[in-house]
């Protein structure tokens, strides 16, 4: 993954919740050609930040062993532009985690106010690019680490979350 969208986690719990926040500052170089003279974060962006935010509980679940990628945006909401100073959070659950997939809902709060809801749709590449490597685990992992997903992290029963085994 070349560019992070979410500045941290503040929950996480495998298979089933993750909460990041994204703060929202006039240095990213995107606000400054997105509406000229009204720097605005790009929806786009959003959409990104929570399918990251997804897409790592997702993949974290089973140990970052599937190629998990966002497939489908069934529905997506914005109720509300967001601009340099706001925090973003972003609350993923997960509805469902299968061989072939997984689907999330996710919000994104600014305070109390409700930014942007939606649903997302992830596919595990594993069966079709089997022979190929598109990911490395290892990154994810990394990336995790520096979020700080393990330091907030729990399973499903609780007990402090673990980066996988090699």
């Amino acid at each position: 993954m070349r560019w992070y969208w979410i500045d941290r986690f503040i929950e996480f719990e495998s298979g089933r919740h993750a909460k990041a926040i994204k703060n929202i500052t006039l240095a990213e170089d995107h606000l400054h050609d997105h509406f000229s003279g009204n720097p605005t974060m790009p929806h786009s962006l959003v959409i990104e930040g929570m399918a990251q935010t997804g897409g790592l509980l997702v993949g974290e679940f089973n140990g970052f062993r599937e190629k998990v990628v966002l497939a489908k945006l069934p529905k997506v909401l914005f109720h509300r532009t967001v601009g340099p100073g706001d925090t973003l959070v972003y609350t993923t659950e997960v509805e469902y985690i299968k061989q072939d997939g997984a689907m999330v809902t996710v919000t994104s709060h600014l305070g109390d106010e409700l930014h942007a809801e939606g649903e997302l749709m992830f596919a595990h590449l594993n069966d079709i690019f089997a022979h190929k490597k598109l990911f490395d685990p290892d990154d994810y992992v990394r990336m995790m680490r520096m979020l700080g997903a393990y330091d907030v992290g729990r399973t499903t029963t609780g007990e402090p979350l673990a980066e996988p085994s090699a």
